[in-house]
């Protein structure tokens, strides 16, 4: 189960997430579904279509158990295989 001290811990595709904070400041406040992830990047299905957003420049936002958690985008930078049952 996915609890905001383990979010780091888990598979990210799937959630919903919005960008919060970003050295772009054009993609603060986008938001949609997790669709892909890889080491350094974050791909976003959202109304206009598939994002990219970087994650060592970014922080994202989950909701988890009706909790805003802010996951800051250098602590999942890491592949999703290498930060399973892992500490990021």
């Amino acid at each position: 189960m996915i609890t905001s001290e383990n979010i780091t811990s888990h598979e990210l595709i799937g959630m919903n997430t919005e960008v919060t904070n970003s050295s772009n400041p054009q993609i603060i406040g986008l938001n949609g579904r997790i669709v892909d992830e890889t080491k350094s990047m974050i791909r976003i299905n959202t109304v206009n279509g598939i994002k990219s957003i970087a994650k060592t420049s970014s922080d994202f936002k989950f909701n988890i158990d009706s909790k805003e958690i802010i996951v800051k985008g250098s602590n999942i930078a890491k592949r999703s295989f290498d930060r399973l049952g892992g500490k990021a």
